[in-house]
């Protein structure tokens, strides 16, 4: 059995707890070989990966949420082998009766008729062109889109329609389908964010622990800009006496490689995600646990997380204003933000024959 709050080598959380408002116990080992020889070295089992193939019936998820920038998304895949600690998508697990915690970045699930379904949906006689997020949830090019390619066959469906798309994504992965992107930025179709949440590489591997470093993300950064793509980095989140003494530096990073603008939001803890980011702490940063959570709850109004609209995003009272002027102070002083990067609407065109390929 996994021991309560340890750190396993490349994961992020430390606990495997099931959701609590569910009634479910703990996870444990599934008791493969592996585990049974590492038991029998005397080694606690690792957790391992696997995939597991998912049928959704649709593959756009909509919102009508004020204080986001898009109303439509897709995720190729549920859970996230990055195992970034922080990721307020963790607690989607629970509805698959598995833990928030090591569970969602170790059992992920893969969409592979995500293409077909995108080209049904585009294809409906009633469809409004607007543009289409990756990466809202999980990021659509963590390490498994290497073999599924999931995300690829969605991006050549875009392309080939002419429709608006935003990523946002860790990973220097995104280059790879370069010889997409790079076409629909010719026609102001597309628009990516890198994430770059820590320069330091030693708070990268306990934060993010299988995403790509951030001198990766960066050499993306300035592949993406030097094809033309406007880019983005986004400081997502900014952690208390974790990160946020690296913004200035972040921005100056981004400023360097070419990216057009950034944005930040402060760290957000939703309901399973605050004990395994406190047990994270205590693992990782026992000398400044208190600290940083007193300084989140003083941006989330003496709470471990604020979920109403625009304020979730941007937090609340004197820390949050001072993160805020930071970071416009930084982006002012290297160019950032100068001009708002808006995608073309008008070229789509509705994908022919597109149902009866699902079938």
């Amino acid at each position: 059995m996994f021991s309560p709050n340890t750190p396993h080598a490349g994961r992020g959380a430390t606990k495997n707890d099931r959701p609590e408002r569910f009634n479910l116990p703990e996870r444990e080992p599934d008791g493969d070989w592996l585990d049974a020889r590492e038991a029998l070295d005397g080694e606690a089992p690792r957790p391992r990966t696997t995939v597991t193939v998912e049928h959704p019936r649709t593959i756009l998820a909509r919102n009508s949420s004020p204080d986001i920038p898009f109303d439509r998304s897709i995720n190729a895949y549920r859970g996230c082998e990055h195992g970034c600690i922080y990721c307020f998508a963790r607690p989607t697990h629970a509805f698959h009766d598995l833990s928030p915690g090591l569970d969602f970045e170790t059992k992920l699930f893969a969409k592979p008729e995500a293409a077909a379904l995108l080209r049904a949906e585009l294809a409906k006689p009633g469809y409004v062109v607007a543009p289409i997020a990756m990466g809202t949830n999980t990021d659509p090019y963590q390490p498994i889109e290497r073999e599924w390619r999931i995300t690829r066959s969605c991006l050549e469906v875009l392309l080939e329609t002419r429709h608006p798309l935003t990523i946002t994504t860790k990973s220097d992965r995104v280059t790879r389908d370069l010889d997409l992107i790079g076409e629909m930025a010719k026609l102001s179709l597309v628009s990516v964010a890198v994430s770059v949440t820590s320069l330091d590489p030693k708070i990268h591997r306990t934060l993010e622990p299988r995403a790509p470093s951030a001198r990766k993300r960066l050499a993306a950064v300035r592949a993406l800009a030097d094809a033309g793509v406007p880019t983005y980095v986004s400081i997502a989140p900014v952690i208390p006496a974790i990160t946020d003494h690296e913004i200035e530096h972040i921005v100056e990073a981004a400023a360097e490689a070419g990216a057009k603008a950034a944005f930040f939001l402060p760290v957000r803890l939703p309901y399973e995600v605050a004990p395994l980011f406190k047990a994270w702490l205590e693992a990782h940063y026992p000398d400044r646990a208190g600290k940083v959570m007193a300084t989140i709850r003083s941006i989330r109004e003496g709470r471990e997380n604020d979920p109403k609209f625009f304020t979730r995003m941007r937090g609340s009272g004197p820390w949050a204003e001072l993160i805020s002027a930071r970071f416009q102070k930084a982006c002012r002083k290297h160019g950032l933000n100068k001009e708002r990067i808006v995608l073309r609407r008008d070229l789509f065109r509705r994908p022919a024959g597109a149902q009866g390929e699902l079938f």
